[in-house]
């Protein structure tokens, strides 16, 4: 069947059959139950012990939040929220332009892990539909755009049964909003303000201050309340000042490292740990400052037609605003030498010149996440009919990113400064693991008063990248339920999505200041680039000051000095400039599934088969060359397929109402990133004339997945749960994420041209064992009744070959997965009051594969305790107080070498608190 075909056939159904039910009717999901009419139910739930009791019926493993749960937290998003639950991991940064500690210093849980899979071999879908990806370089969805408010409850499916999407490995999570009918009365309102404040910008003398407001109203009409509208809306704001110590930063980009004892040929000396031979010989030392604006809201409709027909509508947008503006201080290793020690044979490290800088950049990004839904649900005797129509639209946007520096150092037609002399090692340590520059005193004061001390090197480098995928589609369902017997039902459905998406990047870089005005000796003070300064550039840590640099007088000279010449991306050719980082293509996904549901006593048997059929068409730039010489280039496109056969068995024995006991076994995989597949001639030339031709490779195979699981959960009839659990994933073709950068490269080199294509790894596995407790203890007396206690853990093994480039059949652990996670908390409930002292600890885990010296970038382990407080003042009225990060713990700390902390990236973004008022009738 064509497509085209396909999608007129799906529509139609669309059109034909009303929607799910009012209660809340998804395109996607699988904690549900049959009524006695039939009808397939799927509820949001409200408290804490509606989630659990979800969790104990559902067909598959599952673990929620409900909105109980999102208000006794003290999180910026909902990416934090899900680190509550078991299996997860929040990581505050990622690849492409916000990977590292550019986006760590944000301050805020931007992508999730879970259960060992990095966030791109997750689906995340809102009210059912699949998600938008506008990631330029990856599959995962940035979820710090989404606040907490307006979501009823958060549902993460563990497994994945015939009759959800294929393309997740590690699981499912779904983001619901509520409709008129999850209230009770007939028109519910609320309105919700809050303020905010962030010690560590009160900490530089910025006011660090923002808040929000969010509105929500519901309404039941028509004659017999049939009809349902549901609206809500939020706007939110936060301002940030945060510390960055970058030694891995100043390590990767500007060589500020070396081996500690080298060989007489300058390698690491033979039976010394390479990770604890490497020496840190730079530092940037920096403050993150900028704002996020976030906005949106939820929209739901709903009509209960008849008895047997139900119609709906939902709808849900997003909308992150962010300005990020870092200025470092750097103390760059310029010129370094090993001299032998004594009459040995070992090579001693000195750092004999340092370059004194200071670097400003500014890291915008525009995100915007939307979905919209319509749909019908029919019953007719025993057939349950239902479809829907669904569109979503993601965008990550980094509008105008510029930057400039100083230098001490800086050569041009007019300037010819100079290094400053040091000698011996360059960095020494603190007491807390900090790196501190043994700077001299004419080094010192160059940072010091960088804004005077420094000479401007260009009038600025801008870069604009745009990233977005469109998302649409329909789906139909069919279920029928059988009259006794061992079968309870069987369902089939098919399902056809179409994704549009466009990555570009485009670079300008102008000339130095000096050539472009005729002169030397500039400064960024007497250029008016910086007028005034921070004290302290890191408070606490580094007694250095730092440039407040105008952004503004910034932007008017790279425009007034920006000519053609200025635009570099790629190469010296305008056309190729213009479009050799661009990449576009489409991504059809035609489903099809069958599954049926047995009931043999206390057991329950589901077993099901989901067919997936993908034809990805990517177009992207050829530069093409002739006699060495670049020409113009052109579009050319490749073409992908993928068809995938996913067989599932799901068992569930519930010997009685309040334990039931699961074993599973179902198949999943995830394509490929597009960039991988489809990026074209991505052209740069080297400062010897060497240019890299870097090619998407469209034979690569996706990472396919045979998942096993295993578990229990009990309750108590006190208000408690217990769940322990075991899953194991075999992986094949692995792919890991890499950013813009292509991964496990083959290489064809002729002269001076290299050209490298992406190859998938090899395989790997994930092991995991999980555990969560909840108890109320209402059984003790009198107000000590309010008392309760939470807890959950996780601790999982992860290896994976890696392929080519790492050296075939070396496993390593999958990124961003730690191997233990876990979650505490203590809680009070009673009289209106609420109280939950939250603790979140993570173990180190593994970011970047070979980052440096071929060691693997990890993150230190970390905690965070976070504390909230509520009081019901009247049934309208209530007051709410959150700290985030009580004890001001570092948010990141990452260091290359698994056991090695000579290296570091750290950021401090201080504590958050958080007061809310609600009004509500």
């Amino acid at each position: 069947m064509k497509k085209h075909t396909f999608k007129l056939a799906l529509l139609a159904s669309a059109m034909a059959f009303g929607s799910y039910s009012a209660a809340q009717a998804q395109t996607q999901t699988s904690d549900t139950k049959a009524t006695d009419d039939g009808t397939t139910v799927v509820t949001v739930y409200a408290t804490r012990d509606k989630a659990i009791s979800a969790q104990m019926k559902a067909t598959n493993t599952i673990t929620a939040l409900s909105k109980d749960d999102l208000d006794h937290t003290a999180v910026h998003n909902v990416a934090e929220a899900l680190g509550t639950l078991p299996g997860v991991n929040v990581m505050n940064t990622g690849h492409s332009f916000f990977g590292g500690i550019d986006g760590a210093s944000r301050g805020e849980g931007m992508f999730i892990s879970l259960r060992g899979m990095n966030s791109e071999y997750n689906l995340n879908l809102i009210n059912g539909v699949s998600v938008a990806q506008g990631m330029p370089y990856s599959r995962g969805v940035q979820l710090s755009l989404l606040p907490p408010s307006g979501l009823q409850t958060i549902v993460v499916n563990l497994t994945s049964t015939a009759d959800m999407d294929g393309d997740a490995i590690g699981g499912t999570v779904d983001f619901r909003t509520p409709t008129a009918f999850n209230f009770s009365q007939k028109t519910s309102a609320s309105l919700t303000v809050s303020g905010r404040l962030e010690s560590r910008a009160r900490d530089y003398g910025d006011n660090g201050t923002g808040g929000g407001v969010a509105g929500e109203f519901s309404h039941k009409f028509g004659d017999h309340d049939q009809l349902g509208i549901y609206v809500s809306a939020f706007y939110d704001e936060r301002s940030y000042a945060n510390s960055e110590s970058a030694g891995v930063m100043s390590a990767t980009n500007d060589g500020g490292w070396d081996y500690l004892v080298t060989d007489a040929k300058g390698n690491s000396y033979p039976g010394i740990d390479k990770a604890a031979n490497l020496a840190q010989t730079g530092l940037n030392i920096g403050v993150s400052t900028g704002s996020t604006k976030r906005w949106g809201g939820n929209m739901s409709f709903d009509w209960k037609l008849d008895d047997t027909t139900d119609l709906y509508a939902r709808a849900s947008y997003a909308r992150a605003d962010t300005e990020q503006n870092s200025t470092l201080v750097q103390y760059v290793s310029a010129s370094k030498s090993h001299a032998q020690i004594g009459t040995t044979d070992r090579y001693g490290l000195s750092v004999d010149q340092i370059s004194t800088r200071v670097w400003y950049e500014t890291n915008p990004e525009k995100a915007i996440l939307s979905t919209f839904t319509v749909g019908g649900e029919k019953r007719l005797d025993q057939w349950t009919l239902s479809s829907s129509a669904f569109y979503s639209h993601g965008q990550n946007d980094r509008p105008d990113h510029i930057e400039a520096s100083a230098r001490i150092n800086q050569s041009d037609r007019f300037n010819h400064g100079s290094n400053r002399p040091l000698g011996g090692l360059s960095i020494g340590y603190d007491n807390n693991g900090f790196p501190i520059p043994l700077y001299t005193t004419q080094i010192y004061n160059d940072l010091n008063n960088s804004e005077t001390a420094l000479l401007a090197r260009r009038s600025g480098q801008l870069t604009q990248g745009l990233s977005k995928q469109d998302k649409d589609g329909f789906r139909f369902d069919a279920r029928y339920d059988a009259d006794g017997g061992a079968l309870q039902y069987i369902k089939t459905g098919l399902k056809f999505t179409e994704s549009r998406r466009a990555i570009s990047n485009i670079d300008w870089t102008n000339d130095h200041f000096a050539n472009s005005l005729g002169h030397g000796g500039e400064t960024w003070s007497s250029l008016g680039l910086a007028t005034d300064y921070y004290n302290s550039v890191f408070p606490g840590v580094y007694n250095i000051r730092a440039p407040k640099v105008d952004q503004a007088k910034l932007f008017q000279y790279f425009y007034q000095f920006k000519t053609d010449a200025s635009l570099d991306t790629c190469s010296n050719n305008t056309i190729n400039n213009l479009n050799c980082n661009t990449q576009k293509g489409t991504e059809d996904v035609s489903a099809a599934y069958l599954t049926a549901n047995y009931l043999f006593n206390n057991l329950e048997v589901i077993p099901g088969a989901r067919y997936e059929h993908t034809q990805i068409d990517n177009t992207y730039w050829v530069t093409p060359r002739q006699a060495g010489v670049e020409q113009d280039g052109h579009f050319e496109t490749n073409h992908v397929r993928y068809n995938k056969f996913l067989p599932s068995l799901f068992l569930n024995y519930r010997p009685a109402s309040n334990a039931v006991y699961r074993a599973s076994v179902w198949t999943s995989y995830t394509r490929p990133p597009f960039t991988q597949l489809g990026g074209g001639s991505n052209t740069s030339i080297s400062a010897d004339g060497t240019t890299t031709i870097s090619m998407g490779n469209p034979n690569l195979k996706a990472i396919d997945a045979v998942n096993y699981d295993l578990s229990a959960e009990w309750t108590n009839s006190a208000g408690g749960h217990a769940m322990i659990g075991a899953y194991y994933k075999s992986l094949s073709h692995y792919i890991y994420d890499n950013g813009s950068n292509y991964l496990n490269t083959a290489t064809l080199t002729e002269g001076k041209v290299i050209t490298t294509q992406p190859q998938n790894g090899g395989n790997g596995h994930v092991t995991g064992l999980q555990a969560q407790l909840r108890q109320k203890f209402s059984m003790l007396p009198g107000w000590l009744s309010g008392f309760g206690l939470g807890m959950n853990a996780t601790r999982q093994w992860t290896r994976v070959d890696l392929g080519a480039d790492m050296g075939s059949g070396q496993f390593k652990p999958i990124q961003n997965a730690p191997e233990w996670l876990a979650n505490a908390s203590v809680f009070y409930e009673k009289h209106g009051l609420s109280v939950d002292l939250n603790w979140n600890y993570k173990g180190a885990y593994l970011t970047d594969y070979a980052l440096i010296a071929g060691q693997d970038l990890w993150i230190k382990p970390a905690r965070r305790v976070d504390l909230h407080a509520g009081y019901t003042i009247n049934p309208h009225l209530k007051l709410d107080l959150s700290v985030a990060n009580l004890l001001k713990d570092y948010s990141y700390w990452s260091h290359v070498g698994k056991k090695a902390y000579t290296i570091n990236d750290i950021v401090d973004t201080g504590q958050t608190t958080l007061v809310t008022l609600k009004y509500q009738y």
